[in-house]
């Protein structure tokens, strides 16, 4: 049986209950169909991402260590499906918003249309500021904290999760901007709102980047800076572009 195409639905449309299941089996059915073709991909070439998360360890802890037959195996398949999950996360995010979206009226799409460019470029500078920035230092940390009471051995199937798991989580605790500015533009928050409760900001940036992967202070401080910043790059991206959208005329001449 073939997919059904997923047909574009306005905020007009009146469609019945049947339909929306319709359509969210559609979306569905093309997000696992996305990440099976990105995890084929990432499977066939396997060696060269075990080689791109073993380059953030530092010198003398490259070869990782494995235990049992299987092993092996599944700490790879691991590893690609990890790697397919932020590969395909985009699409699977447009095919979320795409959903939604026609719950919006036309003047509040227009209002978060273009934010929706945003969200891949700035989950990929958040997965190269945690390749670049967090996982080097926080592993460097790491593996030398009382390196000589200890006889440090890195576990691949270990290392492999919470190399994942940080790029994920630096991918996506970068999309704030597209979040501020979705709701100041809609008009659900004010940008007066945001530079008065900045203190309550910074707290939660610090109680997000706590419950980040990484158990050490290093990783904590490198995930709250950049938090930090995206929180007041989003004040001021708010105050140029976050206005909410004027009524249309319509609108306007009938209050």
């Amino acid at each position: 049986m073939r997919p059904r195409r997923i047909k574009p639905i306005s905020h007009e449309d009146e469609i019945s209950l049947v339909d929306h299941l319709d359509e969210l089996r559609a979306r569905i059915v093309t997000s696992l169909s996305v990440f099976g073709v990105a995890l084929a991909l990432c499977f066939w070439q396997n060696h060269l991402l075990l080689e791109f998360a073993g380059a953030a360890l530092p010198k003398g802890h490259e070869k990782l260590i494995t235990f049992g037959v299987t092993e092996p195996f599944t700490t790879t398949v691991t590893v690609s499906a990890y790697a397919a999950i932020i590969l395909s996360l985009p699409i699977i995010l447009y095919q979320l918003y795409a959903y939604l979206l026609p719950a919006f009226s036309k003047q509040q799409q227009r209002a978060i249309l273009p934010l929706l460019l945003l969200i891949p470029a700035l989950f990929i500078a958040g997965v190269a500021f945690g390749y670049f920035v967090v996982l080097p230092a926080a592993t460097t940390f790491l593996l030398n904290f009382n390196d000589a009471q200890f006889n440090i051995q890195v576990q691949a199937k270990e290392y492999y999760g919470f190399f994942a798991q940080t790029l994920l989580a630096c991918g996506l605790v970068f999309q704030i901007p597209v979040g501020i500015l979705a709701v100041t533009r809609l008009g659900i928050v004010r940008v007066d709102q945001l530079t008065s409760n900045r203190r309550y900001a910074y707290l939660a940036c610090a109680v997000i980047a706590a419950a980040l992967p990484g158990v050490d202070p290093v990783s904590m401080l490198l995930e709250t800076a950049p938090l930090i910043v995206l929180y007041e790059l989003s004040i001021v991206l708010a105050r140029v572009f976050g206005q909410p959208a004027p009524l249309s005329e319509p609108a306007a001449s009938e209050s």
